[in-house]
Protein backbone atom coordinates (compact mmCIF):
# COMPACT_ATOMS: atom_id res chain seq x y z
CA UNK A 1 0.00 0.00 0.00
CA UNK A 2 2.61 2.62 1.14
CA UNK A 3 4.71 1.57 -2.33
CA UNK A 4 1.49 1.89 -4.13
CA UNK A 5 1.10 5.79 -2.83
CA UNK A 6 4.48 6.71 -3.38
CA UNK A 7 4.17 6.06 -6.81
CA UNK A 8 1.04 8.05 -7.05
CA UNK A 9 2.70 10.46 -5.24
CA UNK A 10 5.95 10.81 -7.83
CA UNK A 11 3.45 10.88 -11.02
CA UNK A 12 1.35 13.69 -9.51
CA UNK A 13 4.35 15.90 -9.17
CA UNK A 14 5.19 14.53 -12.29
CA UNK A 15 2.10 16.16 -13.65
CA UNK A 16 2.41 19.47 -12.12
CA UNK A 17 5.88 19.91 -12.77
CA UNK A 18 6.89 19.31 -9.34
CA UNK A 19 10.96 19.51 -10.04
CA UNK A 20 10.58 23.20 -11.40
CA UNK A 21 8.43 24.75 -8.78
CA UNK A 22 11.59 24.14 -6.81
CA UNK A 23 14.30 25.22 -8.87
CA UNK A 24 16.41 27.68 -8.19
CA UNK A 25 15.93 29.51 -11.18
CA UNK A 26 12.49 31.19 -11.86
CA UNK A 27 9.90 30.00 -14.38
CA UNK A 28 8.76 31.75 -17.67
CA UNK A 29 6.21 30.87 -19.82
CA UNK A 30 6.17 31.25 -23.01
CA UNK A 31 3.54 30.77 -25.46
CA UNK A 32 2.57 27.06 -25.10
CA UNK A 33 5.48 26.09 -23.62
CA UNK A 34 7.90 26.03 -20.41
CA UNK A 35 11.24 27.30 -20.48
CA UNK A 36 12.97 27.48 -17.64
CA UNK A 37 14.74 31.09 -17.51
CA UNK A 38 16.99 32.97 -14.99
CA UNK A 39 14.69 35.61 -12.98
CA UNK A 40 16.87 38.69 -14.82
CA UNK A 41 16.41 37.63 -18.51
CA UNK A 42 12.73 37.32 -17.70
CA UNK A 43 12.10 40.37 -16.10
CA UNK A 44 14.17 42.03 -18.66
CA UNK A 45 12.28 40.43 -21.85
CA UNK A 46 8.55 41.85 -19.45
CA UNK A 47 9.55 44.81 -18.93
CA UNK A 48 11.09 45.39 -22.45
CA UNK A 49 7.31 44.27 -24.02
CA UNK A 50 5.74 46.56 -21.91
CA UNK A 51 7.90 49.15 -22.76
CA UNK A 52 6.61 48.14 -26.43
CA UNK A 53 3.36 48.06 -25.55
CA UNK A 54 3.49 51.71 -23.81
CA UNK A 55 4.91 53.51 -27.12
CA UNK A 56 3.59 56.26 -28.52
CA UNK A 57 2.67 58.50 -31.00
CA UNK A 58 2.64 55.03 -32.89
CA UNK A 59 0.46 54.67 -36.15
CA UNK A 60 1.13 51.36 -36.06
CA UNK A 61 0.61 50.13 -32.74
CA UNK A 62 -2.95 52.13 -32.99
CA UNK A 63 -3.76 50.07 -36.43
CA UNK A 64 -2.35 46.59 -35.39
CA UNK A 65 -4.78 44.02 -33.55
CA UNK A 66 -2.05 42.59 -31.29
CA UNK A 67 1.52 43.21 -30.66
CA UNK A 68 3.90 40.30 -31.95
CA UNK A 69 7.06 40.39 -29.29
CA UNK A 70 8.92 37.21 -29.94
CA UNK A 71 8.28 33.12 -29.94
CA UNK A 72 10.54 30.16 -29.65
CA UNK A 73 13.15 29.57 -26.49
CA UNK A 74 14.52 32.85 -24.52
CA UNK A 75 17.16 30.53 -23.49
CA UNK A 76 18.45 29.42 -26.91
CA UNK A 77 21.49 30.75 -28.44
CA UNK A 78 20.33 31.19 -32.02
CA UNK A 79 18.31 33.93 -32.64
CA UNK A 80 16.35 34.99 -35.54
CA UNK A 81 15.40 38.33 -36.35
CA UNK A 82 12.49 39.13 -39.49
CA UNK A 83 11.18 42.61 -40.57
CA UNK A 84 7.38 43.17 -39.35
CA UNK A 85 4.33 40.73 -38.89
CA UNK A 86 2.35 40.22 -41.56
CA UNK A 87 -2.15 39.42 -40.92
CA UNK A 88 -1.67 36.31 -39.73
CA UNK A 89 0.99 37.59 -37.11
CA UNK A 90 -1.18 40.30 -36.22
CA UNK A 91 -4.07 38.22 -35.69
CA UNK A 92 -2.22 35.38 -33.27
CA UNK A 93 0.27 37.62 -31.82
CA UNK A 94 3.11 35.72 -32.91
CA UNK A 95 5.77 36.07 -35.65
CA UNK A 96 6.00 34.07 -38.71
CA UNK A 97 3.01 32.06 -38.19
CA UNK A 98 1.84 32.08 -41.65
CA UNK A 99 2.91 30.92 -45.36
CA UNK A 100 6.51 32.38 -44.84
CA UNK A 101 6.25 30.67 -41.29
CA UNK A 102 5.21 27.23 -42.37
CA UNK A 103 8.61 27.99 -45.16
CA UNK A 104 11.05 28.92 -42.26
CA UNK A 105 9.90 25.94 -39.86
CA UNK A 106 10.80 23.79 -43.10
CA UNK A 107 13.92 26.01 -42.73
CA UNK A 108 14.82 24.86 -39.97
CA UNK A 109 14.08 21.39 -39.66
CA UNK A 110 16.54 20.91 -42.98
CA UNK A 111 19.33 22.16 -40.13
CA UNK A 112 17.61 19.72 -37.41
CA UNK A 113 16.06 22.90 -35.50
CA UNK A 114 12.74 23.83 -34.46
CA UNK A 115 11.29 26.85 -32.69
CA UNK A 116 12.20 24.96 -29.40
CA UNK A 117 15.74 25.55 -30.24
CA UNK A 118 15.72 28.94 -31.45
CA UNK A 119 14.52 32.47 -30.58
CA UNK A 120 12.21 34.52 -32.92
CA UNK A 121 11.45 38.72 -33.51
CA UNK A 122 10.98 40.89 -35.63
CA UNK A 123 12.86 44.54 -36.24
CA UNK A 124 8.84 46.03 -35.79
CA UNK A 125 6.52 44.50 -33.34
CA UNK A 126 3.14 45.71 -34.57
CA UNK A 127 1.90 44.65 -38.36
CA UNK A 128 1.92 47.83 -41.07
CA UNK A 129 -0.65 48.64 -43.06
CA UNK A 130 -1.28 46.11 -45.82
CA UNK A 131 1.85 44.38 -44.94
CA UNK A 132 3.65 47.54 -46.23
CA UNK A 133 7.53 47.50 -45.66
CA UNK A 134 8.37 49.79 -42.83
CA UNK A 135 9.50 52.94 -42.76
CA UNK A 136 12.63 54.33 -41.81
CA UNK A 137 11.33 56.54 -39.44
CA UNK A 138 9.28 53.44 -38.25
CA UNK A 139 12.54 51.36 -38.36
CA UNK A 140 14.48 54.04 -36.30
CA UNK A 141 11.87 54.00 -33.66
CA UNK A 142 11.86 50.62 -33.05
CA UNK A 143 15.62 50.03 -33.46
CA UNK A 144 16.19 50.45 -29.61
CA UNK A 145 13.70 48.00 -28.94
CA UNK A 146 15.31 44.98 -30.86
CA UNK A 147 18.91 45.99 -30.10
CA UNK A 148 17.89 45.80 -26.15
CA UNK A 149 16.08 42.40 -27.26
CA UNK A 150 19.31 40.68 -28.97
CA UNK A 151 21.63 42.04 -25.78
CA UNK A 152 19.08 40.61 -23.22
CA UNK A 153 18.65 37.34 -25.49
CA UNK A 154 22.52 37.31 -25.91
CA UNK A 155 22.87 34.68 -28.78
CA UNK A 156 25.54 33.42 -30.09
CA UNK A 157 24.38 33.04 -33.91
CA UNK A 158 21.95 35.92 -34.95
CA UNK A 159 20.24 35.09 -38.59
CA UNK A 160 18.51 38.27 -39.97
CA UNK A 161 15.98 37.19 -42.17
CA UNK A 162 15.89 39.65 -45.23
CA UNK A 163 16.93 43.48 -46.24
CA UNK A 164 15.18 44.94 -43.89
CA UNK A 165 16.49 43.29 -40.61
CA UNK A 166 20.46 43.72 -42.25
CA UNK A 167 19.57 47.53 -43.19
CA UNK A 168 18.55 48.01 -39.44
CA UNK A 169 20.71 46.20 -37.83
CA UNK A 170 24.18 46.46 -40.40
CA UNK A 171 23.75 49.64 -42.37
CA UNK A 172 21.68 51.09 -45.66
CA UNK A 173 25.05 51.15 -47.31
CA UNK A 174 24.65 47.06 -48.21
CA UNK A 175 22.76 44.72 -50.46
CA UNK A 176 21.67 41.41 -49.75
CA UNK A 177 22.73 40.02 -52.88
CA UNK A 178 26.58 40.60 -51.52
CA UNK A 179 25.91 40.35 -47.57
CA UNK A 180 24.19 37.10 -47.40
CA UNK A 181 26.38 33.98 -46.81
CA UNK A 182 29.28 35.86 -44.65
CA UNK A 183 29.51 35.51 -40.91
CA UNK A 184 30.17 39.37 -39.01
CA UNK A 185 31.40 39.81 -35.85
CA UNK A 186 29.13 42.52 -34.19
CA UNK A 187 28.15 43.90 -30.43
CA UNK A 188 25.25 45.16 -29.60
CA UNK A 189 25.50 46.67 -26.13
CA UNK A 190 27.02 43.40 -24.27
CA UNK A 191 26.16 40.58 -26.44
CA UNK A 192 29.27 39.53 -28.50
CA UNK A 193 27.61 37.69 -31.56
CA UNK A 194 28.18 36.10 -35.06
CA UNK A 195 25.75 37.32 -37.86
CA UNK A 196 24.77 35.77 -40.64
CA UNK A 197 22.24 37.14 -43.56
CA UNK A 198 19.92 35.07 -45.56
CA UNK A 199 16.87 35.74 -47.45
CA UNK A 200 13.53 36.13 -45.94
CA UNK A 201 11.21 33.11 -46.51
CA UNK A 202 8.35 35.66 -48.27
CA UNK A 203 10.69 36.65 -50.54
CA UNK A 204 12.06 33.12 -51.17
CA UNK A 205 8.53 32.09 -52.32
CA UNK A 206 8.39 34.86 -54.76
CA UNK A 207 11.50 33.97 -55.98
CA UNK A 208 11.95 29.98 -55.90
CA UNK A 209 15.40 30.17 -57.61
CA UNK A 210 17.12 31.70 -54.43
CA UNK A 211 16.23 28.66 -52.31
CA UNK A 212 19.78 26.81 -52.96
CA UNK A 213 21.39 30.03 -52.22
CA UNK A 214 19.40 29.93 -49.16
CA UNK A 215 20.27 26.23 -48.24
CA UNK A 216 23.92 27.54 -48.67
CA UNK A 217 23.01 30.28 -45.63
CA UNK A 218 21.51 27.41 -43.62
CA UNK A 219 24.45 24.80 -44.14
CA UNK A 220 26.66 27.86 -42.71
CA UNK A 221 24.52 28.28 -39.57
CA UNK A 222 24.24 24.06 -39.29
CA UNK A 223 28.40 24.07 -38.97
CA UNK A 224 28.63 27.56 -37.07
CA UNK A 225 26.12 25.50 -34.68
CA UNK A 226 28.08 22.50 -34.27
CA UNK A 227 31.42 24.48 -33.99
CA UNK A 228 30.04 26.12 -31.02
CA UNK A 229 28.76 23.33 -29.44
CA UNK A 230 24.76 24.73 -29.39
Amino acid sequence: MLKNNKIKLIKYYNLINHNLIYNNKAINRYKKDIYEIPEDRSKSLEFLKKSIMNLKKCDLKKNAKNIVFSDGNPKSKIMLIGEAPGANEDDEGLPFVGRAGMLLDKMLTAINLDRKKVYISNIINYRPPENRRPTDEEIKRYLPFITKHIEIINPKILVLLGSTAMNALIGNDVVISKMRGKWIEKEFGNCKTSVIITFHPAFLMRQPAQKKMSWIDLKMIREKKNKLNI
